[in-house]
């Protein structure tokens, strides 16, 4: 099993690697994105920590369907990718890269959930110009930031950072990565920390 793990993670790792431009794939897309250009890397203070249950949270999801961390307590390993905001270089290429690699999540028994502070009308455009996304997508809009400000990474200006929380079935807090706002965190590092969880 680890074997086919490897040669998944190398291949996407590649994938993702590939070029040196930050916009998604379809020029399409490229032409839609907003750059914003360097911004401070991080601007926020935490306000969890490893080892610590999970602020609870309930967001409307892009679906239509309402979101919950607790739904998932005792069944799924759980990533929380929060992103600063729709339309942007980094994030426009963030999730389609992980959309990509269904697979890894599915082989440690985990979900992952994209939470940005955008309204529900420009994620929707943002994630169906991204394609059919296979996990869900919530809008932190209102009260606007709340979920991130609940974890200590909305920033001053209105946007999170760029930050993945690894939660176990327990709703335990297992890994943090308030991430440089301006770079894509490694798929492989998020990997490895899902793989600790199957030890």
């Amino acid at each position: 099993m680890k074997q086919i793990t490897f040669a998944l993670l190398l291949g996407c790792v590649v994938v993702l690697t590939m070029g040196t431009g930050t916009y998604g794939r379809s020029d399409a897309f490229k032409e839609n994105i907003y750059d914003p250009g360097p911004l401070k890397p991080n601007d926020s203070a935490l306000k969890v920590r490893v080892g610590e249950q999970a602020p609870e949270f309930s967001l409307p999801a892009v679906s239509g369907e309402q979101v919950s961390l607790s739904q998932f307590r005792g069944k799924k390993n759980v990533v929380i990718s929060f992103v600063p905001a729709a339309w942007t270089p980094v994030c426009s290429d963030q999730w389609p890269g992980y959309n990509i690699v269904e697979d890894l999540f599915e082989q440690h028994d985990a979900v992952l959930i994209g939470i940005t502070v955008d309204n529900i009308p420009s994620l929707f455009a943002w994630t169906r110009q991204m394609g059919k996304l296979w996990f869900p997508v919530l809008s932190d809009f209102w009260p606007h930031g709340a979920v991130a400000d609940r974890y200590g990474v909305l920033r001053s200006d209105g946007m999170s950072e760029r930050a993945l929380f690894v939660i176990d079935r327990e709703g335990v807090i297992q890994y943090i990565d308030v991430h440089d706002i301006n770079q894509r965190p490694r798929l492989e590092i998020l990997i490895g920390e899902l793989e600790k969880l199957s030890r």
